[in-house]
């Protein structure tokens, strides 16, 4: 299976990410970044909309698609299930927040572009998952110490 310059798969779980955090920003709108680590904060900003673009747009990859039925199948299948436990997650998170929640849900995200990353070999998109995961993690862990 290959794509073409659009990886639509890529970008409805984009969208599917985002929908929860667009309603939980509007619910709290009063609440601060307790994070005053100004480069964990513009590492987690920078991974976090590189990530967003790649999803869905195939820069700096030469041949857009999978290697092998299984790369596909983990592509699809773990992509589905990390989705899907990342709502369920979210739901119960904004019904009662806890800092384990919210650590679980900084993890999951990345784990998505990562699998992303790697099952595509979109290296950029696997590189800058890394540096979304670092800076999440750090920025959630301070949030929530």
């Amino acid at each position: 299976m290959k794509f073409g310059w659009i990886n639509l798969f890529g970008a409805a779980a984009v969208v599917l990410l985002l929908v929860p955090n667009i309603v939980y920003a509007l619910k709290n709108r009063d609440e601060i970044n307790k994070c005053r680590n100004k480069g964990m904060n513009l590492l987690e900003q920078i991974g976090r909309y590189a990530c967003i673009v790649l999803m869905w747009l195939p820069l700096g990859v030469w041949e857009f698609g999978f290697r092998s039925t299984a790369a596909m199948l983990a592509y699809v299948l773990g992509c589905a299930v990390l989705l899907c436990a990342y709502e369920i997650l979210f739901a119960l998170h904004l019904h009662k927040k806890t800092a384990r929640r919210a650590m679980a849900l900084a993890i999951l995200p990345a784990c998505i572009f990562l699998l992303c990353g790697l099952t595509l070999r979109h290296w950029l998109l696997a590189a800058f998952a890394a540096v979304f995961a670092v800076g999440h993690i750090y920025v959630t862990k301070k949030n929530w110490t």
